[in-house]
């Protein structure tokens, strides 16, 4: 069933200016105010600085998440991993890969606790992959924990900026659906690439999608001011029979009215999943 959720913080005030940061002095407040205005699906994220602060990797967080949730009747079915592309361990040699991949099993099994089924891995800005070599490191550590992610009751998704080829080729290494595709609306439009020629060639790994727009080689603005086709976009999600979650990852309040702008987007992204047809019952 899909369900129009949010990236956690975007109900925050910017952190030292920044677009996406875990929210530290407000995140239990967002699942009041979430739930408030019925917006039930949030989108963890976890930055690298202060990693085993983050309450999904403490004791004492993980029970409070849980009662929130309960409580507030929200659901966190997907993480975005910032704290890969902060320190990609794919990058990285000796002491400090081994230390960044146990981070990386650490948060699996934290995600487990809390009952989150997706983890995304960005494989975009500092985490984008720039060699065979840093491609193998990935594909090899992660094919190792293939049997973990399952038994935790996980699944693995990719956001790359590899052209719509190439990230089938390489999505196609990873054989069976515990890995997937996290599709990107205005990483895409940025990168200039079509919506129709993406969706051919993996469109049906695709296991969560993100929702923002970006102009041609721009950064993020507000939904209908940069180049993503949200009405082809959605078309392609219908053809391809997408039954995953859409999560606001848009553009922040230059009022700093962030829930405002918020359920506007909401209220934009319903609209093309009402008039293409995408939604199945309650949204």
């Amino acid at each position: 069933m899909n369900s129009i959720g949010f990236m956690q913080g975007r109900l925050s005030p910017l952190i030292d200016n920044k677009i996406q940061s875990f929210p530290w002095t407000n995140w239990q407040k967002e699942f009041q105010i979430a739930s408030a205005n019925n917006l039930r699906t949030i989108e963890w994220t976890i930055d690298q600085e202060r990693l085993y602060e983050n309450p999904l990797l403490t004791e004492i967080g993980t029970k409070e998440i849980k009662n929130l949730c309960k409580k507030y009747q929200i659901k966190i079915p997907s993480l975005t991993g910032d704290c890969f592309m902060q320190n990609p361990f794919w990058k990285a040699t000796g002491t400090k890969k081994k230390k960044l991949q146990n981070d990386f099993i650490n948060i699996l099994y934290a995600c487990n606790k809390v009952n989150i089924s997706i983890v995304l891995v960005p494989l975009v800005d500092n985490g984008s992959i720039e060699n065979t070599e840093q491609e193998n490191n990935l594909l090899n550590f992660l094919t190792s924990q293939k049997e973990l992610i399952k038994r935790l009751s996980l699944r693995i998704g990719f956001e790359s900026d590899y052209s719509p080829k190439r990230l089938k080729s390489f999505i196609d290494k990873f054989d069976d659906d515990t890995f997937g595709i996290n599709y990107d609306t205005g990483n895409s439009s940025c990168l200039g690439f079509n919506p129709i020629d993406e969706f051919a060639e993996y469109g049906k790994r695709i296991i969560n999608v993100h929702i923002k727009d970006r102009p041609f080689g721009g950064s993020t603005v507000p939904l209908g001011k940069g180049d993503a086709n949200f009405l082809l976009i959605f078309q392609m999600l219908r053809e391809y029979n997408y039954n995953g979650n859409f999560i606001l990852q848009t553009a922040r309040a230059e009022d700093d009215d962030h829930l405002g702008v918020l359920l506007k987007y909401q209220n934009t992204v319903l609209e093309f999943a009402k008039n293409t047809g995408i939604i199945r019952k309650n949204i």
